[in-house]
């Protein structure tokens, strides 16, 4: 009762703010629910894996470039069918599966190079792929438009629900949050992420012990960048525009502090991560601040907050679990 008690606590806040503004309430647990789903997918590599990976808004990215390419239909008169020529027209469900299967498989080759490396390098090499990434959906405007991004991406429909209004698309992306967490939470308690958790306490006693620890490192990377890519094409269908500036190195930057504030390595750390740096903007907006001073406090209250932590909590505030502690 006691575990429950929290939650039925969060449950009654969240209906009470949803009677009291249901547009804006449904915004917030849209992307609360896809920032958990890019929390919880760290996790399994930073949190359980020890690896510092700097390149997760790339994962993030594909997946949200790779399903507006798959559902956008263009008609010849549109001047732009003969830039994105690759688009397709597929509905919500393909298009899901393709982003997914497409950040799966670049997260794994983006593993099978930067596992090459080692300590800072490794931190490094995920730095430049990201940066990388940022290039190429800037310059190569065949590909991706460029700086003007890619509009009028169609909203979901499945089974012939069409999802429309924000607090349906709330709905959905809470069903496939929910599923992808469950998924991932046995995968923690797995052998899987038991031998990740030994390679993040001593790789070289998991070498040891027979373990192919670059191995088991690329299928982490590989969930992991499906379930980041899923985030990117929920994020498509909701905001039905996509441009490289929100996949930028700011955007893995930000993953990784929700992850760091909160705590990695457990189950509680990236939902409490999460929940607290998405609501300290909308605390900032009811004060008043001007949109561009409130951007800039904002970003100093996120440098301060990680400067604090790392001083006085290291383990974030849910902590980190040691390899005698079950996630």
């Amino acid at each position: 009762m006691k575990t429950l008690l929290p939650w039925a606590v969060i449950a009654s806040l969240v209906a009470v703010l949803f009677a009291w503004s249901p547009g804006y309430i449904s915004h917030l647990l849209v992307m609360l629910g896809i920032y958990l789903l890019l929390a919880y997918s760290l996790n399994l590599v930073m949190g359980y894996g020890g690896l510092i990976v700097f390149c997760h808004g790339l994962f993030y990215g594909i997946g949200a470039y790779a399903y507006a390419l798959a559902r956008v239909r263009l008609v010849a008169t549109d001047p732009q069918a003969a830039v994105l020529w690759w688009a397709q027209g597929w509905s919500f469900l393909p298009a899901s599966l393709f982003a997914v299967v497409t950040g799966a498989v670049v997260a794994a080759l983006v593993a099978w190079v930067c596992l090459r490396f080692r300590g800072e390098q490794f931190i490094f090499a995920t730095l430049g792929f990201q940066m990388i990434f940022f290039v190429v959906l800037y310059n190569c405007v065949d590909l991706s438009r460029g700086p003007s991004g890619i509009y009028g991406i169609p909203r979901p429909s499945l089974f012939g629900w069409s999802v429309t209004k924000p607090w349906q698309y709330s709905l959905l992306v809470g069903v496939v949050v929910v599923g992808v967490l469950l998924f991932l939470f046995r995968l923690y308690r797995s052998p899987f992420g038991l031998v990740l958790q030994t390679m993040r306490e001593d790789e070289r006693a998991a070498r040891a012990m027979g373990v192919n620890t670059n191995e088991i490192a690329l299928r982490a990377f590989a969930v992991a960048g499906g379930i980041a890519a899923l985030a990117g094409s929920l994020y498509a269908g909701y905001v039905t525009y996509i441009d490289p500036s929100s996949f930028s190195l700011e955007e893995s930057i930000f993953v990784v502090i929700l992850l760091m504030l909160g705590g990695s390595g457990n189950i509680r750390g990236p939902f409490i991560g999460t929940v607290i740096m998405l609501a300290l903007p909308e605390v900032l907006r009811f004060v008043g601040l001007p949109d561009a001073v409130a951007a800039n406090v904002r970003r100093m209250i996120y440098g301060a907050a990680l400067v604090a932590f790392i001083y006085w909590r290291p383990g974030g505030l849910a902590g980190t679990k040691t390899r005698h502690s079950q996630p």
